[in-house]
C-alpha cells in the first residue's frame, strides 16, 4: 500500500479580502471518516462561491474545512472503514463542502462521481459542483420539459455553458443573456438557439420576440436584483423562476402582483449547506441520467483557463474579471 505523506500544500484565507489573501499553506492530510474517501487532488474547480468566501461572507458549514474549493477530481488514496462505493486507485470526482484548493480532499462516498471516460482530469475537476447545480435547479426545481423554453442569464458562465448543453439534451429551447459577442459566439457554438446581449438589447423584449409573446417557460437567475422584476415580466404564463445567486443584490423592489397575475413559482437554492442524503440523490440521478450522456461525449464542461495550485490567487482574479467563458479550474 502506498505510504501517504502527513503534510500536504494547500491555499488557506489569511484573512477576508480580495484574490492576494489566498496564500500557500503546510497541513496535515485529512484523514478519511468512516464513509469517506481520500482523493488525491489533481484538479480543483473554481466557483463564485469560493471568492465569497475569500471575502468573508460565504462561511462554510459546521464541520467542514475551512479551506475553499466545492468540486475536485483525482484518484482514491485512502479509504473509510464502511467505504463499499470505491476502491483504492479509483478514479472519481465530487462535490465537496471544502477543503478542495489542496492536495489531498476527502469526499463522502455518496457524493463522489467515478469520471466518465473520454472527460479529462481537467473537465473531471470543473463538472461536480456545476453539473449538480444546474440538474437541481432547472431540472429538480425548475421541471424543465422538452420543447418549453429556457432563459439563462449568465449563459457564458461555467453555470450557464453547462446548462445550455443539459437543456438541449433534453430537447428544451434555449435563450442566454450574454455581455459580450463572443460570449454569444461560445453560447450559440455549445447549442443555445439564440444569444442576447444584456448591454445593448432589453432581453425582456427581445425573449418575447422569439417566443411569439409567450415568454420563457423557466429562468435560471444568478443575478437577482432589478433582475427579479424583469424575470417575472419576461416569464411565461405558469413559468418557474429559479433563483441560485444575487450577483447584482440580494434585495429589490419588485411588483409581486405579477407573481399571482401569470401565477408564477419562484424558488431558489443553494448547494453547499444541503445534507449527504440530498446531495447523494442528486447524484443518483445524475448517474442514471446524465453521465451516459457524458459518456457519449455529448456533455462536458467548458474550460476557459486553468492555473496552478498556488496560483489560486491570479484564477480569482480571472474570476473577477467577469471575462471567463466556461470554467477555471486549479491544477495540483
Amino acid at each position: 500500500m502506498e505510504k501517504l505523506p502527513a503534510q500536504m500544500t494547500v491555499i488557506g484565507i489569511s484573512k477576508p479580502g480580495g484574490p492576494e489573501v489566498l496564500v500557500p499553506e503546510t497541513r496535515p492530510v485529512p484523514a478519511p471518516g468512516p464513509n469517506e474517501i481520500l482523493i488525491r487532488v489533481a484538479a480543483a474547480g473554481v466557483n463564485r462561491p469560493d471568492a465569497l468566501q475569500r471575502s468573508g461572507s460565504y462561511p462554510p458549514p459546521p464541520g467542514a474545512s475551512d479551506l475553499p474549493g466545492l468540486e475536485v477530481a483525482g484518484e482514491v488514496v485512502a479509504l473509510g472503514k464502511a467505504v463499499s462505493r470505491y476502491k483504492r486507485g479509483d478514479e472519481v470526482m465530487s462535490l465537496v463542502a471544502g477543503g478542495g484548493y489542496a492536495q489531498y480532499c476527502v469526499a463522502h462516498e455518496t457524493i463522489a462521481m467515478a469520471i466518465p471516460p473520454g472527460l479529462s482530469m481537467l473537465e473531471a475537476g470543473a463538472t461536480p459542483e456545476t453539473l449538480m447545480t444546474v440538474w437541481h435547479n432547472v431540472f429538480e426545481r425548475g421541471g424543465l420539459k422538452a420543447n418549453e423554453t429556457l432563459l439563462i442569464h449568465g449563459g457564458s458562465s461555467g453555470i450557464g455553458t453547462m446548462a445550455i448543453q443539459l437543456a438541449k439534451a433534453f430537447d428544451a429551447k434555449v435563450i442566454v443573456t450574454v455581455g459580450s459577442q463572443d460570449k454569444a459566439d461560445a453560447c450559440l457554438t455549445l447549442g443555445a438557439d439564440h444569444a442576447i446581449n444584456y448591454k445593448t438589447h432589453d432581453f425582456v423584449a427581445e425573449v418575447k420576440a422569439l417566443t411569439g409573446g409567450a415568454g420563457a417557460n423557466l429562468i435560471l437567475d444568478m443575478v437577482g436584483g432589478d433582475y427579479i422584476e424583469k424575470n417575472y415580466d419576461v416569464a411565461a404564463i405558469e413559468g418557474r423562476v429559479v433563483q441560485i445567486a444575487f450577483l447584482g443584490g440580494a434585495k429589490a423592489s419588485v411588483n409581486f402582483a405579477k407573481l399571482m397575475v401569470k401565477r408564477l413559482h419562484h424558488t431558489g437554492s443553494t448547494l453547499r449547506p444541503r445534507s449527504v442524503a440530498d446531495k447523494a440523490a442528486m447524484v443518483s440521478a445524475i448517474e442514471a441520467k446524465v453521465l451516459p450522456l457524458m459518456r457519449e461525449g455529448r456533455i462536458k464542461p467548458l474550460i476557459d483557463s486553468s492555473f496552478p495550485l498556488e496560483k489560486a490567487a491570479d484564477a480569482h482574479r480571472r474570476m473577477e474579471t467577469g471575462a471567463h467563458i466556461g470554467k477555471i479550474v486549479l491544477t495540483v
